[in-house]
């Protein structure tokens, strides 16, 4: 696993870091991350606050939900963020508020 700065940190909690980066990203929610997993927005909360885990079922999800593979989730962040297609940054290039020079 490259994950940088997150040397000493769990799977877990690795993984939860890169989630948080993918939502912020791609400016999802909870409850929208939520609705593309088929799960509770409570269910998140659970597992990006390390009170319920992540499970390899839910890598999967997680993967196919942001259209990455799943081992860039377990690569860290830059490489997940990276990763994402270029649907998901044409969206963040058109919702963003700064002017974007090519």
């Amino acid at each position: 696993m490259t994950t940088g700065n997150l040397d000493g940190l769990s799977s877990q909690q690795a993984l939860r870091v890169t989630v948080a980066a993918l939502m912020q990203a791609c400016t999802e929610t909870q409850t929208d991350l939520a609705r593309g997993l088929r799960l509770t927005q409570g269910q998140v909360s659970r597992k990006q606050t390390g009170h319920g885990k992540w499970s390899i079922e839910d890598l999967d999800k997680l993967a196919a939900h942001y259209g990455i593979k799943a081992s860039d989730l377990l690569d860290g962040p830059t490489v997940a963020v990276q990763a994402l297609p270029r649907v998901r940054h044409l969206a963040l290039v058109r919702s963003s508020r700064e002017p974007v020079t090519v």
